[in-house]
């Protein structure tokens, strides 16, 4: 039987690996102790030598591609050993076998290495990385060690090669990491302490898109303090003037003030109410704010239409019929797709202060934390106020932090002063 050349598990934690350098390629013949592949993992790079003498067969390991652990690179068959069709057919995908590393003008790769020898040259380990490292050949050098071997000194005083033009830089993002296997989870548990409850279709819709969200959209995030008396103040007098019944009927909520300030202060932020794509910045002409409303086994982000241009009281019933709605699952796509920003406000379970994950392909979200009475400085005076923290979470991409700012002290100024709301 062919002797399987896999990617080992070189350390506890390591999940996959990256082959640096191929000393052979398929065909060749090896001998057993050879150094056959250069392995990257995150914490180390270590040489991988042959377990078995024969003929390399089918190199599927590509150079630079993350390998899982386990994963079969290809195989060695002994002399004499028939060589199976199956096993020389390259899988779909596989990678093309390494171009055969060259020392010389005359030489077509590496020979086998025997009793720390490779190609005829002796160098210890840490040589033989310093010289991939730097990019030097090691046959160019001479060994001051013992018998000729190449050291650590001696690439002191070396001259890298010649480096070829850089390729372009890619702008493709890179694959999310692969989570822990189910067997590893259920590994950890025993089987009678648990329940099992299968995932719904908006369960397995919130964590795919909190996933995406994690891993492609660079997050940083920027928090404010709000006073909020002179919002209180006012929203106490609009509701007492309030009409109590018929189609003029509104009450006002904090979050109403918070949804308003928000859509404002975007409409004088223009550069934060935008969107990446790839193709350019997509800049909105409207405003429009979705608000994450707790629901049965998850949560929808209904959006208000040009919240920027609807009265307090406009938004405030509009926001009490779509979060029924959406509590009754009754929302059409367009009421709950889209928009130019987002709302997520905890205030009501006593949350102070939180980091929201942005809601893609938007660009911003704010977290709204609870209105509570708080010591403040005013004047060099101290003071009780009702105080709000607020944390605007912004896309990298999009923007930064003088735009980020910019916007979230405009809403500041909005909710400290709520009668500019008004006008």
């Amino acid at each position: 039987m062919p002797t399987e050349i896999i990617l080992p598990r070189v350390d506890m934690d390591m999940a996959s690996g990256k082959i640096s350098k191929w000393y052979f390629k398929d065909g060749d013949a090896i001998e057993k102790g050879a150094l056959l592949f250069d392995l990257e993992t995150s914490k180390a790079a270590m040489e991988i030598e042959a377990s078995a003498s024969g003929t390399l067969r089918v190199v599927n390991g590509a150079i630079g591609e993350d390998i899982p652990v386990g994963q079969v690179l290809g195989w060695i068959y002994a002399a004499g050993e028939k060589v199976e069709g199956a096993a020389i057919a390259k899988p779909a995908g596989a990678a093309s076998a390494p171009a055969p590393v060259k020392t010389s003008a005359d030489e077509t790769h590496i020979s086998p290495r025997t009793n720390g020898v490779a190609n005829g040259l002796r160098a210890t380990p840490l040589a033989r990385r310093l010289a991939r490292e730097r990019g030097i050949e090691l046959a160019s050098l001479t060994g001051s060690g013992p018998n000729g071997r190449i050291n650590r000194a001696d690439l002191e005083t070396a001259q890298p090669a010649p480096k070829p033009p850089a390729a372009a830089t890619s702008l493709a993002i890179p694959a999310a990491a692969v989570a822990m296997a189910d067997d590893r989870v259920f590994a950890l548990y025993e089987p009678d302490s648990y329940d099992m409850a299968p995932h719904d279709s908006m369960r397995k819709t919130i964590a795919k898109r909190l996933v995406e969200s994690k891993a492609t959209v660079p997050h940083f995030y920027l928090t404010i303090d709000c006073n909020l008396e002179n919002l209180l103040a006012a929203r106490q007098e609009l509701n007492a003037r309030a009409p109590k019944e018929g189609r003029g009927a509104y009450k006002l909520s904090v979050n109403d003030f918070v949804i308003k300030a928000l859509a404002v202060a975007l409409r004088d932020v223009p550069l934060a109410n935008a969107t990446w794509t790839s193709q350019g910045m997509m800049r909105h002409k409207r405003v429009d704010v979705g608000v994450a409303v707790a629901v049965e086994g998850g949560l929808l982000t209904p959006i208000l239409r040009h919240a920027d241009l609807k009265s307090l009281s406009e938004l405030s019933n509009e926001m009490k019929d779509l979060a029924a709605r959406a509590r009754a699952k009754k929302l059409a796509p367009r009421e709950y797709q889209g928009g130019t920003t987002s709302i997520s406000n905890l205030g009501m379970f006593g949350i102070r202060q939180f980091d929201a994950v942005i809601n893609p392909p938007q660009a911003t979200i704010l977290a709204v934390g609870a209105a509570e009475d708080r010591s403040i400085v005013v004047n060099r005076k101290q003071e009780v106020a009702t105080m709000m923290t607020c944390t605007l979470s912004c896309d990298h991409r999009v923007v930064d932090g003088a735009i980020g700012a910019a916007l979230l002290n405009a809403f500041k100024a909005y909710m400290e002063s709520p009668v500019r709301m008004l006008v």
